[in-house]
């Protein structure tokens, strides 16, 4: 079976564990969500694997333009070489352009992620098209499967959604391990290491001072160890009461299509990111 064929149905198959997990629990159908989070939700779900799969397809194809005679050219190294390189080059980009969509400059790229009032598998692509499309991590991935990643990049793109598909979940899979004292040291390692719904769901808090909300940190995407080493981590081990903007709770929502593709399309409201005026990234 193909490389790429594989990946997405591991990856589908994750997402459906999760989703019908959380329809289990009653919270897959969030009652905090409105008509336009339905329709962005859908949209981005579907349009996120032709995003991805072209900007990979685009990056492998320069570099056989670039370096055609370099094609598996890294093919033999150790697997543990290949998934080195990968962590850095995509998941500490990855965690480095998150950073930056916090700020003024790439905020209108990342806002549609923040905009949901509560936390789901439904919400795990939620961004804007060009938050993708200009993404770092997936254009160094598709140089690196050129060069001979292939089925070690599959296993590592499969681990690594299903630990950032898990941190969004409402499953609140890590729950379990701060109940019992004896998991105590496993739970200290584990929310160290991996991003995990506890860090994850502060980072898309409400609210940032109350002591659990933390927006302005836990960036990490499959590796937690980045804001640890990088002094942007907060951990608690609570869950935030609320979730999304509060630009959002006083004027309304934005609508699906300009979370969507802005700068397509631009709001009409009166106070927003997604208009003609710069705002701050965070209200």
């Amino acid at each position: 079976m193909h490389e790429q064929t594989v990946q997405i149905l591991a990856i589908l198959a994750v997402l459906l564990a999760f989703g019908l997990a959380e329809m289990a629990q009653g919270r897959f159908f969030a009652k905090q969500a409105n008509r336009e989070d339905n329709r962005l939700d859908v949209a981005v779900t579907l349009l996120f694997p032709l995003i991805s799969i072209g900007v990979l397809s685009a990056s492998t194809a320069l570099c056989a333009w670039w370096m055609p005679a370099q094609r598996g050219a890294w093919a033999h190294w150790p697997v543990w070489q290949m998934v080195l390189v990968l962590l850095l080059a995509d998941d500490l980009t990855q965690y480095l352009w998150h950073r930056l969509s916090h700020t003024s400059f790439l905020w209108p790229l990342h806002r549609a992620h923040h905009s949901a009032a509560y936390m789901s598998v439904r919400i795990v692509y939620r961004n804007n098209a060009f938050y993708y499309a200009l993404m770092p991590g997936i254009w160094l991935s598709g140089a690196l499967i050129f060069l001979g990643f292939g089925w070690v990049y599959v296993v590592y793109t499969v681990v690594k959604l299903s630990v950032i598909i898990g941190a969004h979940s409402s499953v609140r899979w890590d729950s379990w391990l701060y109940r019992w004292r004896v998991l105590a040291p496993l739970a200290w390692v584990v929310e160290r290491t991996l991003s995990t719904p506890a860090t994850h769901f502060a980072h898309h808090a409400l609210v940032q001072d109350d002591g659990i909300g933390h927006y302005s940190g836990n960036y990490g995407n499959l590796l937690f160890v980045w804001d640890v080493l990088f002094g942007t981590a907060h951990i608690t081990r609570r869950y935030p009461p609320a979730f999304g903007l509060s630009d959002d709770r006083r004027h309304g929502p934005e609508s699906w299509w300009v979370q969507l593709g802005y700068p397509l399309w631009r709001s009409r409201r009166a106070e927003t990111v997604l208009g003609r005026g710069a705002h701050r990234p965070l209200e």
